[in-house]
């Protein structure tokens, strides 16, 4: 596509710029813009304005999915999200940790490491979730509102609280 022309570093500029680009030619021009930065990017997503994408190379998007406002999405560890899902306002997926056990150092300048993120296919992420790295979420899940995922979630159930913990299966 044309903006593939410019180069990576042209294409997160552009990604940056347009990040809070209203209405449909914002939904359009992000996903051009991603489409040749992403792992990989599928049909009909929406990455609605205020979106924050960090390390986009190393993350994949299925089809018919919805990233909505003010969501951060750190790739580092590698991110992976299926098909028909949707990630709700001010969400984070973050797929990275520090460690704390060189004492010698702030735990802040202590290494980090990296760990993937799983989101299958028909999944809904609630409002202001919080998905820590190495956690595969199962199909057809619902993540409560507020929730902190911190361990792999079962296909069919819904998932809430701090940590997520199973309400139920659907």
């Amino acid at each position: 596509m044309f903006f593939g022309l410019f180069g990576k570093g042209f294409n997160k500029f552009l990604l940056k710029f347009l990040r809070n680009t209203n209405g449909n030619i914002g939904l359009l021009l992000r996903y051009v813009v991603l489409k040749n930065l992403c792992k990989s990017l599928g049909d009909n997503v929406s990455i609605q304005p205020g979106v924050f994408i960090f390390n986009p190379d190393k993350i994949s998007i299925g089809n018919n999915v919805s990233i909505h406002p003010m969501c951060y999405i750190e790739g580092a560890g590698e991110i992976e999200i299926g098909n028909d899902v949707s990630i709700a306002h001010a969400s984070t997926l973050i797929s990275t940790n520090h460690q704390w056990n060189d004492l010698e150092k702030p735990i802040k300048y202590n290494k980090e490491t990296f760990g993937k993120i799983v989101i299958n296919d028909d999944v809904w992420i609630g409002c202001g979730v919080r998905v820590l790295s190495d956690v595969t979420i199962g199909s057809r899940s619902i993540i409560a509102a507020g929730a902190v995922v911190n361990r792999n979630v079962e296909n069919n159930s819904i998932y809430g609280g701090v940590p997520a913990k199973k309400i139920k299966e659907i």
